[in-house]
């Protein structure tokens, strides 16, 4: 009843503070599979889609001011959805794969957007880790290699000096925890679309990996902001 009551307020326009204070309290109360149960409906998904910006034809980084819900309800649908296979279900019959995708692609060079990217990223892991259908939609009709390989090469800021080469900065900072962070969700992203793409077939796919060898290598010879940081990312 608490979680119905929370998604009530909700689905109403209410401060900005208002809606941070709910997600903060939803995403607490999703980390419990029974409390979930009831409230996995697609209608409560779309609420928290539409506060994420997953669902609009226009700028859904429009406004700074709203990024704090949008980061709050991305944190949200991860703990849903890596805690209910109902939920899992549901992400495919709402195409939230593709809404994500979207969403980062408008993230790119943009400020100001490191942890929406973060948590968008998270998603694409959780689901292509979870359901092999959104896997197979990532690879298949979303260009999701192509995606997810931008989305690491704008974390690790490649530069490059051929085609499959980037540039060598020995003298380069380590990265910002946040940049390692995200460098961190797509690669996790990456192994899972890329899994079962032993046989490359186009000349297209053949650029695609070699594009993300190149930027893999890269990411061999960074640095994050601590030694674990590092360890993880590597």
């Amino acid at each position: 009843k608490l979680c119905e009551g929370i998604l009530n307020i909700l689905e109403k326009d209410t401060k900005t503070s208002c809606q941070v204070a709910c997600l903060e309290a939803l995403r607490i109360l999703s980390r419990d599979k029974k409390v979930l149960v009831p409230v996995t409906t697609k209608r409560n998904m779309q609420i928290l889609m539409k506060l994420a910006k997953l669902d609009t034809v226009e700028d859904p980084l429009e406004r700074v001011s709203e990024f704090p819900v949008i980061v709050e309800a991305l944190k949200c649908l991860c703990n849903i959805i890596f805690n209910s296979s109902i939920a899992q279900k549901l992400s495919l019959e709402l195409n939230l794969a593709a809404m994500l995708c979207n969403l980062l692609q408008e993230c790119k060079d943009r400020p100001l957007v490191d942890d929406i990217k973060c948590f968008d990223l998270r998603l694409l892991f959780l689901l292509s880790l979870l359901h092999t259908d959104i896997r197979t939609q990532l690879r298949q009709e979303l260009q999701g290699v192509q995606v997810l390989t931008q989305a690491l090469e704008s974390s690790l800021s490649v530069r490059w000096t051929e085609e499959y080469k980037a540039a060598e900065d020995r003298d380069r900072p380590p990265l910002s925890l946040q940049e390692t962070d995200c460098a961190i969700e797509a690669l996790k992203a990456l192994f899972n679309v890329t899994l079962d793409s032993w046989n490359v077939h186009s000349k297209n796919e053949s650029h695609q990996f070699r594009y993300m060898a190149a930027i893999l290598r890269h990411c061999l010879l960074t640095t994050g902001p601590t030694e674990e940081k590092t360890e993880e990312l590597h």
